[in-house]
């Protein structure tokens, strides 16, 4: 799942966990982040990537290319 972000430097991709739906995937995400930005104003990706992990997601490494216009 890629995680957009307005800075192209922001943008993430995890693996999802094997026993999710693909259509529960994104309400699940979006909870998780909402979840860490109400119970930490200032929070940043490292805070957002430990709680993923903690439900089986992964972080996955990679190359951004150029843009599609």
């Amino acid at each position: 799942m890629i995680l957009p972000a307005h800075d192209y430097k922001a943008i993430r991709l995890v693996k999802i966990p094997e026993d999710f739906e693909t259509h529960e995937v994104f309400r699940h995400v979006t909870g998780i982040i909402a979840q860490v930005e109400e119970n930490n104003p200032s929070y940043g990706w490292d805070d957002v990537l430990t709680e993923l992990e903690d439900r089986g997601f992964e972080n996955v490494e990679f190359i951004l290319g150029p843009a599609l216009d």
